[in-house]
């Protein structure tokens, strides 16, 4: 019935993927959605699943939500013969993945900070922290 020299497809929505490994074979998945370039996910009717529009909880989300603000910066550095640990206060510019930009009001300087030096930030004024899920955040009008 079956032709066995043809290595095992997988069918999605009748289009058949050749290499992809097919239930029951080795490196199935499960019941995981397929994803599209956006990190959508393909549902098995074949509708995209798009994903949600907030982003995570992550340290660089919750300084660019409070772009302008003046934050201290305690960092920390290992194996440092002059300093072990610093502590910088500026005004938070951008922040990514691995860096935060701050600028000091007094010297106008900015400073690039590591994120994986930095232990905590002490904000003196309140913060926006507004994602679903998180009780007492009101609703916002982005």
């Amino acid at each position: 019935m079956f032709n066995q020299g043809v290595p095992p497809v997988n069918f999605l929505n009748g289009v058949r993927y050749p290499g992809v490994p097919s239930r029951g074979t080795a490196g199935y998945a499960g019941n995981v959605p397929p994803q599209v370039s956006s990190g959508s996910q393909i549902t098995q009717g074949g509708a995209v699943m798009p994903t949600p529009q907030f982003e995570q909880s992550y340290v660089e989300n919750i300084l660019r939500l409070n772009l302008g603000k003046t934050g201290t910066f305690y960092m920390t550095y290992e194996n440092n013969s002059q300093w072990n640990a610093k502590v910088f206060t500026g005004v938070i510019e951008a922040a990514g993945r691995d860096h935060i930009i701050i600028s000091e009001r007094s010297t106008g300087r900015r400073i690039l900070l590591l994120m994986v030096n930095l232990d905590y930030v002490v904000f003196d004024e309140p913060l926006q922290y507004q994602y679903p899920g998180v009780i007492g955040n009101p609703p916002t009008g982005r």
